[in-house]
């Protein structure tokens, strides 16, 4: 069900805001064969399997921390891409010669790349799973050399070059993902900037770190980073369909008991359902249906 339009008085926008060290734990996404996906993820990037059950894949980059999720839904078609829900899932390497050996690792296996981008604050290639789930694939450069515009950054993109990333690859055996390997952030389609802003901001918590909504994208964080989570409406405002493939959920970690149980204050207090999993964890939804996991350790 979607959620109620934002409430626009008695807001407690002013609480702080989220510690720094909050950050993005798993992204779990639909698939509509777990063998295929299995393939792509297992052996084309090396993600390893922790658990299994006859639905659903838990993969990680470590063997340990759960960082990608699939669900099964046979038989189910991509989500259109004129429709609001996921963009990307974005991993996250530790460092350039890690991106550049998963990228080598890709050309090695034949699979095509969609594109690849110099953003200033970071190194990225683009690519779709075999389901058509958006992936960014990149690598941070150091703080001290983002491009930056008072406290907010000031992201571009410019081509990225490919063979130069490949120098950086050493030949050491390939043993898959570095375990500094994670989900750096979550890239979404929303319909409408305002709101998005207005959930994301005011009420989740995050720092607006850019705003280019002249070209329909807002860029937010926590800790100064320099997105946790891309919002833009570049398709459209109509919904994704029922029961397509995309995004299932993601977690958004708040490592601060007394910050996440704030976060969900606001969030009821402006009319938004929060659906209590456990002591640590708190799923609720934005309003084109995008679901999140607030996750506490």
């Amino acid at each position: 069900m979607m959620n109620p339009q934002p409430k626009t008085t008695e807001l407690n926008t002013m609480s702080p805001r989220l510690p720094t060290n909050t950050h993005i734990g798993s992204a779990h996404l639909y698939t509509a064969d777990l063998s295929r996906s299995l393939k792509f993820y297992g052996d084309t990037l090396g993600f390893r399997e922790i658990d299994r059950n006859d639905e659903q894949i838990t993969l990680s980059a470590d063997g340990t921390t759960p960082h990608i999720l699939l669900t099964e839904r046979p038989g189910a078609r991509p989500k259109p891409r004129r429709t609001t829900g996921l963009y990307h899932v974005a991993i996250r390497y530790a460092d350039r010669n890690q991106l550049a050996r998963a990228f080598r690792r890709v050309i090695m296996n034949r699979y095509p790349l969609g594109g690849a981008s110099d953003h200033g604050v970071s190194e990225a290639l683009y690519l779709d799973d075999p389901d058509g789930n958006g992936l960014e694939m990149y690598t941070d450069r150091s703080r001290d050399h983002w491009p930056m515009i008072g406290d907010r950054v000031d992201m571009v993109t410019q081509p990225l070059d490919l063979e130069d990333l490949l120098r950086a690859a050493d030949d050491s055996d390939w043993m898959g993902p570095h375990p500094g390997t994670d989900i750096g952030h979550v890239h979404l389609h929303v319909s409408d900037l305002n709101r998005a802003k207005h959930f994301y901001v005011d009420l989740i918590g995050l720092d607006l770190m850019q705003d280019m909504s002249a070209y329909g994208a807002l860029f937010v964080a926590a800790g100064g980073y320099h997105h946790h989570l891309g919002l833009n409406t570049w398709a459209g405002s109509a919904p994704q369909p029922p029961g397509t493939l995309g995004l299932r959920v993601f977690e958004l970690v708040i490592p601060e008991v007394a910050a996440w149980e704030a976060v969900q204050e606001r969030l009821q207090t402006a009319g938004i359902a929060v659906e209590r999993i456990g002591d640590t964890r708190a799923r609720v939804h934005d309003y084109d249906n995008n679901a999140l996991e607030l996750v506490t350790p």
